[in-house]
Order: structure tokens, then sequence, then C-alpha cells
């Protein structure tokens, strides 16, 4: 089964969460409160992204 968004597919955990939370409107709540304590929008998730992806890579078969 292949894991798709946008035309992306997801190379692990990071990239399926991000997709969640994009979709369900979490991240956009996220940067804007991170904005209004810390007055910056990034939170780290990229960084948290790449990391997940890395811990947890999903195994991509060559004829899917």
């Amino acid at each position: 089964m292949k894991i798709t968004y946008l035309g992306k597919r997801s190379e692990g955990l990071g990239d399926t969460i991000d997709k969640i939370t994009t979709a369900t409107g979490v991240k956009t709540l996220v940067k804007a409160v991170n904005k209004a304590v810390t007055g910056d929008e990034d939170c780290g998730c990229e960084e948290r992204r790449k990391a997940l992806n890395e811990m947890f890579p999903y195994k991509n078969k060559q004829n899917d």
C-alpha cells in the first residue's frame, strides 16, 4: 500500500505525523500558539519530522 499525500510519498513516521497534523489543523494551531508565546513561528516541527523519519523509516519497495 502506498502512503501518499498531495503526491508526496511518506518516507517515515515523521512524514505521516506531519500529514495528519496538517490535515487536522493541529500544525497551524501549534504554530500560532508558539508564535504568541515565544514570538517565533518555528516550533521545531521540521527537525522533529526529520528525526522521526530517520528513527522510523518506512521500507519502500522498488515495485510499489
